[in-house]
């Protein structure tokens, strides 16, 4: 059975692999304004994780 735990954990895990995926496109993909944009959002995914995880716990 999942609990809140188990289901931020997953959570944190694909935030953090889509992060580096986007962080991976923006870098090696597009080397224009638009790598710029990517990078950002990547950031964004990884500060979204971040949050995850320090809610493991406590909810």
């Amino acid at each position: 059975m999942m609990n809140k735990n188990t289901v931020l954990g997953w959570a944190t895990l694909i935030m953090i692999v889509m992060g580096i995926i986007i962080v991976g496109l923006g870098v090696y993909r597009y080397d224009d304004v638009a790598g710029w944009g990517f990078g950002a959002v990547g950031i964004g995914f990884f500060a979204i994780a971040w949050v995850f995880n320090a809610l493991k716990g406590r909810v």
